[in-house]
């Protein structure tokens, strides 16, 4: 057995061989940059938060229970990336509205397939914890992808994924 830390931490080789973090926005691969925006703890619940109409800091802090420092990071990420845009709503003190932006609702369109898998495969049997209305015909649905070509309903079990570089 080890007493001390650093001993097994050597002896293991663990200081040595730890990788660095991956930067998951310098792969070449759609999902490894999406990754990078929607993996961070809380993002996502955040978009959704932002997507169900909760916008303000106070707001979000306060329905989600994240930290101050992080909601505040997460959302200047967000920003950063052009996901949302800050919204002034008062001056004194200075107060903002967290609002998404056209990129944002589309990355938000991922949140509903997320949760339409965690509608099947995650509930508990009181059944899922909200319900989603399509505003156009007012019905009850689901999110599903669909073949942009035929219309049919698209799952990777069914498509070819074809390298576009060497």
């Amino acid at each position: 057995m080890y007493s001390r830390r650093s001993e097994y931490l050597r002896a293991t080789l663990w200081g040595e061989t730890v990788p660095p973090r991956t930067a998951f926005e310098t792969i070449d691969c759609s999902i490894a940059r999406t990754m990078a925006v929607l993996g961070e703890p809380w993002t996502a619940l955040i978009l959704r938060d932002l997507f169900i109409g909760v916008t303000r800091f106070e707001a979000l802090h306060a329905h989600l229970g994240v930290s101050r420092k992080v909601l505040a990071q997460r959302l200047g990420r967000l920003a950063g990336d052009e996901i949302v845009v800050k919204r002034a709503y008062a001056d004194r003190p200075e107060r903002f509205d967290y609002v998404l932006t056209d990129k944002g609702w589309q990355l938000c369109d991922i949140l509903l397939a997320i949760s339409a898998w965690g509608d099947i495969w995650t509930t508990s049997q009181t059944g899922p914890p909200a319900l989603i209305r399509h505003r156009q015909c007012d019905h009850l649905t689901t999110a599903e992808l669909r073949c942009s070509h035929c219309g049919q309903p698209l799952h990777a079990a069914d498509v070819e994924v074809i390298p576009t570089r060497p």
